[in-house]
């Protein structure tokens, strides 16, 4: 991750600790993720919600997937308001980057009092041969 990824991450995940303290626990995914919007509005950072991007395989489109927020052309945002996030979840979020070729996506959980935050970096290189 560079240091352009690390400070637009740190900064989102200000935006989403303003957002927890504002509204605590107890919505649907859908309000956080307006709220984050508002957030990151206010915050100047660039975003797109609800952002198709195809899934390739062997150079050739097999389907698609829509990203809750895309920041900046470059940092994923799936956003969840569940008791506890699990390794599926963590998963998702990694095919995600791999799909897109994103090194850096954030998995933030409205679920509980305080905001959960858990960043994955995709280690994948799409130049390198599997």
């Amino acid at each position: 991750m560079d240091a352009n990824e690390e400070r637009l991450s740190k900064r989102v995940i200000g935006c989403a600790f303003e957002v927890s303290n504002r509204l605590g626990a107890g919505f649907f995914e859908a309000v956080y993720e307006n709220a984050m919007a508002v957030e990151l509005e206010r915050s100047g950072i660039a975003f797109v919600r609800q952002k198709r991007l195809p899934v390739t395989y062997r150079n050739v489109i097999v389907g698609d997937y829509v990203a809750d927020m895309l920041i900046a052309e470059v940092l994923i945002v799936e956003i969840k308001a569940l008791s506890a996030i699990s390794t599926l979840h963590e998963a998702q979020l990694m095919n995600y980057l791999k799909a897109s070729n994103l090194k850096v996506g954030l998995l933030l959980n409205f679920g509980k009092s305080r905001v959960g935050v858990k960043r994955i970096v995709n280690a994948y290189d799409e130049r390198q041969p599997l």
